[in-house]
């Protein structure tokens, strides 16, 4: 059997295809990482605190990966699952024993008038105006900063984790900063509207104006497609120079779906992290588990530990994640948040425990659910401001466990740990 018969080729060289490659190595495996991107493998939770200035773009790189490892840039177009290799863009063809795709996810772009030039063909028509990014990649980052000595004002459309993280790194950076949100609150999917609220308020300190039930519809640009500003739904104008669009993601499947793969929302995989191929397998942001796409880099890094288990020829498997999200807004007055599970009981059997003090900015919320022996469970959890709680918290969310005192306990109880970030 020959060595390219034996490989691990990983395709990304984000967060998770790093991780896979850096750990199959480490049990003895020969691997070959992909990666689109120039940059070396990064942190991406940390690229909202790059553009804010806080860090230079190197201490967001991730460790260097050992000698086992080669690392190519180059851009996959096609599995050949038959030849058991992948074709790359510059015509060269790579063969795998094992094969990973990390091929993470790509921005949504809504239907906005004036995003696009219909006038153009071929990818030209696709091109972004000057000054409208979406932040995502490294590369995303580096080109609003260099945007930035032309920017007086700003517009990020989203109030999701990445659009208020995009906000205020902007605001950090003294640009006069409008985040438009279509939702009825900041961050549906992890606060509730109180927590939101308080973020809400907190961003303004920094200096963020908020506008939730605000559509976004059209992106004014000049003559020479340099974005102006945008028009709201209701005919207002807002003059920009740089407008960010962070309106959500969608996996990148295109090549797994070429291939013949099941797929769903995701690259559908088991509990091996393996799809119906035997020797193709997914992790990240494209792979669908039981029916979950995760998004967040927690379960990235996580699934990526148990496929490099699989690959080393252990009996592994991902058994799903429990997801804690962190978020810190610096400024003047730092605000911590934490969430995870659901934002409001489902029923009966759930009850809220709240601890609000509107003096200290702080939100305290957990959610218990009566199980089958009369036992207390968390179900659920948002948490703002001083959180020297979230630690005990974690544990008890990721043990799921019964509880063994009043939930009032949780939230009064210090803890010098802390959850790593789940973004």
């Amino acid at each position: 059997m020959t060595a390219t018969e034996t490989r691990v080729v990983v395709v990304g060289g984000g967060m998770a295809g790093h991780r896979v490659a850096q750990q199959a190595a480490g049990r003895g495996r020969e691997v070959l990482l992909l990666g689109e991107e120039e940059h070396r493998p990064y942190n991406r939770v940390l690229l909202a605190e790059v553009l804010a200035g806080r860090f230079p773009a190197e201490v967001a790189a991730l460790a260097a990966l050992p000698d086992r490892v080669e690392r190519r840039t180059a851009r996959v177009v096609r599995i050949d699952r038959a030849e058991r290799r992948v074709l790359c863009d510059d015509g060269s063809a790579v063969g795998y024993g094992d094969l990973v795709l990390a091929t993470g996810s790509n921005p949504v772009l809504p239907a906005l008038r004036g995003l696009f030039d219909d006038r153009l063909t071929g990818r030209e028509r696709h091109r972004l105006p000057d000054g409208v990014f979406a932040f995502r990649t490294m590369a995303d980052c580096a080109d609003v900063d260099a945007y930035l000595p032309e920017v007086r004002q700003a517009v990020v459309v989203g109030g999701g984790l990445l659009g208020v993280s995009a906000a205020r790194a902007l605001a950090a950076r003294g640009v006069s900063v409008v985040l438009a949100h279509q939702g009825e609150h900041l961050m549906e999917r992890h606060l509730d509207a109180e927590a939101a609220r308080l973020l809400a308020g907190h961003l303004a300190e920094l200096g963020v104006e908020v506008h939730t039930e605000c559509r976004v519809r059209s992106v004014l640009t000049d003559g020479g497609r340099r974005v102006t500003g945008v028009e709201l739904a209701d005919g207002f104008r807002l003059e920009a120079q740089l407008l960010v669009v962070a309106v959500g993601v969608r996996p990148r499947t295109n090549l797994a779906e070429a291939a013949g793969l099941t797929v769903r929302r995701g690259v559908v995989v088991d509990d091996r992290l393996t799809t119906d191929d035997p020797h193709i397998h997914a992790v990240g942001d494209c792979a669908e588990h039981r029916g979950v796409l995760y998004g967040l880099a927690g379960p990235a890094l996580a699934q990526a530990d148990v496929l490099a288990r699989v690959l080393g020829g252990e009996d592994a498997a991902y058994p799903g994640s429990r997801l804690l999200t962190r978020l810190t807004l610096n400024g003047g007055s730092p605000l911590d948040l934490a969430a995870f599970g659901v934002t409001a009981p489902a029923g009966p059997a759930d009850r809220v425990v709240r601890l609000a003090d509107a003096s200290r900015g702080t939100y305290r919320k957990v959610i218990v659910r009566r199980d089958e022996q009369g036992g207390d469970r968390l179900v659920g959890g948002v948490l703002l401001g001083d959180l020297d709680t979230v630690g005990t918290i974690a544990g008890t969310w990721e043990g799921d466990e019964a509880l063994s005192a009043h939930p009032l306990h949780l939230l009064t109880t210090q803890s010098s740990t802390t959850g790593g970030p789940s973004r």
